[in-house]
């Protein structure tokens, strides 16, 4: 096997390099300032080579001209890999990250994990990782859906936790009845994220927080029991905007109440 710049040398020794001229490899895309990062967490034993960091700082602006999909696709890459908690015990690297990625405000959140954190971590997705980076309390997340481009379906995901947080909360506002009128016009994976974002961000692990994450795991979202024909029928209420305020203040009051409701509760909304 022809081996002209000597690669399996240096994988053997666990030296990370550029094939040929570092500066020349690193204009040709920029994109592999963060590769390097990965490369280097995932197979160095070595310390960093300083003519190489010199050449990554002189260059750092030019990920600035990569596009938004890039930059996300490889941040996927980078912190979804086995040996991305690592990069705690790497000042250049993390340095160089945080300079790439501004946005990761939070990034030290993933320096100390708890035991359930730990333990969890390798099984938790992107999006989910990526909370825990950006949400601030700050408009951290506006900005970064802003800059990024990331599906709407991850947008909301990321929105949600982040409305949670803005809010004062504590362990109190952890609650069935809270969470239930999140679950039903959110969904069951805006409540685990919300749960699992406290149990991640704790120092202590709250056993309350873990009976909920298990009480939503598999909940069905239940179907209101009283529906437009209904009301048009036995309560006469004319097709209109009349029924449409009716029929959801009938609702909001059953996800309140548990996702229960009774006649009496019914007809004096009817009357309101």
């Amino acid at each position: 096997m022809f081996d002209p710049y000597d690669g399996k040398k240096d994988l053997e020794n666990g030296i990370i390099n550029f094939i040929g001229n570092a500066e020349d490899r690193i204009k040709e895309d920029y994109l592999r300032i963060l590769r390097y990062i990965r490369f280097f967490l995932n197979y160095s034993n070595q310390s960093h080579n300083p003519e190489i960091i010199k050449i990554i700082k002189r260059n750092i602006e030019g990920v600035s001209k990569l596009s938004s999909e890039r930059l996300i696709d490889e941040l996927k890459k980078l912190t979804k890999s086995s040996a991305f908690i690592k990069i705690f015990k790497d000042e250049i690297g993390l340095k160089l990250l945080e300079i790439i990625f501004p946005q990761l405000k939070n990034l030290q959140n993933l320096k100390k994990l708890n035991s359930y954190a730990l333990k969890n971590l390798p099984k938790i997705d992107f999006i989910f990782l990526l909370s825990l980076m950006i949400v601030d309390g700050s408009d951290n997340v506006d900005y970064f859906i802003y800059k990024f481009n990331i599906s709407k379906k991850d947008q909301k995901r990321l929105k949600v936790i982040d409305f949670f947080y803005k809010e004062n909360v504590s362990i109190k506002n952890f609650t069935e009845k809270n969470f239930n009128e999140i679950f039903y016009f959110n969904g069951r994976q805006a409540v685990i994220d919300i749960i699992n974002f406290k149990l991640f961000t704790s120092k202590t692990v709250e056993k309350k927080l873990l009976k909920l994450a298990e009480l939503y795991k598999d909940k069905i979202i239940p179907t209101l029991p009283i529906g437009a024909n209904v009301l048009m029928n036995k309560y006469k209420i004319p097709e209109g905007k009349l029924l449409g305020i009716k029929l959801k203040l009938i609702e909001e009051t059953w996800v309140k109440n548990g996702f229960q409701i009774s006649e009496k509760q019914i007809q004096k909304i009817i009357k309101s």
